[in-house]
């Protein structure tokens, strides 16, 4: 089994030229897949380079590092001051 769940680019932020080195806009999906020996689902999680497809890194994440990854960026939003959503 192997389900698209969502994907978005995230385009470059403003940056002053001499910080900008190396910063690429990016595209991200996350997918769930049972494709494992052990026919465990997992969460999958792509980021590349955009225009670069087939080229980025993919985390094969089991559900209780789903959960932490998800707490991480509750935590991370709540620091900017923003709501983090359910």
């Amino acid at each position: 089994m192997r389900r698209s769940i969502d994907d978005h680019q995230v385009p470059v932020p403003p940056l002053d030229p001499d910080d900008a080195d190396g910063v690429v806009a990016i595209n991200w999906a996350v997918s769930i897949c049972d494709d494992y020996e052990d026919a465990s689902p997992r969460v999958q999680l792509l980021a590349e380079e955009v225009g670069s497809a087939g080229t980025g890194l993919v985390a094969h994440l089991d559900p209780d590092r789903a959960r932490r990854l998800r707490l991480a960026l509750r935590s991370a939003l709540r620091e900017l001051g923003e709501d983090p959503g359910q």
